[in-house]
């Protein structure tokens, strides 16, 4: 019994770490008054799971002293979710610089600003300033929330960027598990005016995003074996307004919407990360498109490096990760 419920969960986990989902016109931001996932495993279950080995991963960490910050700027109408930070080098002063946004990951349940300060302060003591927010969550919000607030995000960043010093010719995102897969599909929204035509919300005016980073993340969502078994249908009927049809699973899969005109991308996984298997699919398709990419596998044999391993700071693994990623930007730059 111990083993089948351990099954299940990891099951659970799993999915709630990658099953991110966008949204498009026809379906509006909605509320679903059940958070119930399986017997009486909840939500907020999930929730405390993953808070509580956020809170050992980040046990100890300060703002750094070199990093100024903007806290708790309201971005869009919801006061609650619609949040951000700037975090910039002290040291740049009233210098406009590269910006970085930070599309968080927690599967469309779970994650805020709070959770992702640590790791995005210390992108930002790399030169950059780092725009950290937070979205409006599942099950309580359907999408396309997550999609219209990173896109009210990027709007937000555009109007403001001579008051917080952002270069918005040199605009760059990273994105994690569900931020990998919400960012990748965001990127193909402000690129492919096919894809975007499907979406209710407008694409800024002048926004062009230089390069991405997408980060241990889903772009295909067309194996039936990813889909078809009860656990993930229970949980996409919480995230999807009709519970996960062909076309909807069609709408997430970044792949499908993949043009000449995407942004420069660096694709990385790690030896243990259990979505290893998308990255290379997602570097196939941005090959086939002629969009420059680099694809880099994190860890070894010796040293497996699990699912998400750069947010942890306090690792070398991860620094030289974001030091990867950082000086990618930095290549990109215009």
């Amino acid at each position: 019994m111990k083993k089948t419920f351990a099954i299940f969960l990891t099951l659970v986990m799993l999915a709630a770490c990658f099953f991110c989902v966008p949204g498009y016109a026809a379906a509006k931001s909605r509320t679903t008054p059940g958070e119930e996932i399986s017997g009486n495993l909840t939500v907020d279950t999930i929730r405390q799971m993953f808070k509580k080995g956020d809170d050992k991963r980040d046990a100890g960490l300060k703002t750094p002293a070199d990093i100024k910050r903007y806290d708790d700027i309201q971005y869009a109408s919801d006061k609650k979710y619609n949040v951000l930070d700037v975090y910039r080098p002290k040291k740049a002063k009233n210098k406009k610089l590269p910006v970085i946004v930070s599309y968080h990951g927690g599967g469309w349940v779970y994650g805020d600003k709070e959770r992702y300060q640590y790791y995005c302060m210390n992108l930002a003591e790399r030169g950059f300033a780092v725009v950290n927010y937070t979205y409006r969550l599942a099950p309580k919000y359907k999408f396309p929330a997550p999609l219209e607030d990173t896109n009210s995000v990027f709007a937000w960043i555009l109007k403001n960027a001579d008051k917080y010093g952002l270069d918005t010719k040199n605009l760059f995102a990273v994105g994690d598990s569900a931020g990998g897969q919400g960012l990748a599909c965001y990127a193909a929204i402000a690129t492919n005016p096919e894809y975007a035509a499907k979406y209710s919300f407008k694409v800024p005016k002048g926004l062009k995003i230089n390069a991405v980073a997408l980060n241990c993340g889903i772009y295909d969502f067309s194996d039936p074996a990813m889909t078809n078994n009860d656990q993930t249908k229970s949980i996409m009927s919480l995230y999807l307004p009709n519970g996960g049809t062909q076309e909807e699973y069609k709408m997430l899969s970044a792949v499908n919407w993949v043009t000449s005109d995407y942004p420069a991308t660096f694709i990385m996984t790690a030896t243990g990360d259990f979505l290893k298997m998308q990255a290379p699919i997602m570097a196939k398709c941005l090959s086939e498109h002629n969009v420059p990419f680099t694809y880099k596998l994190y860890g070894t044999q010796k040293n497996q490096l699990q699912h998400v391993f750069h947010c942890d700071i306090k690792s070398k693994d991860a620094k030289i990760c974001n030091d990867d990623e950082c000086n990618f930007f930095l290549a990109h730059m215009v």
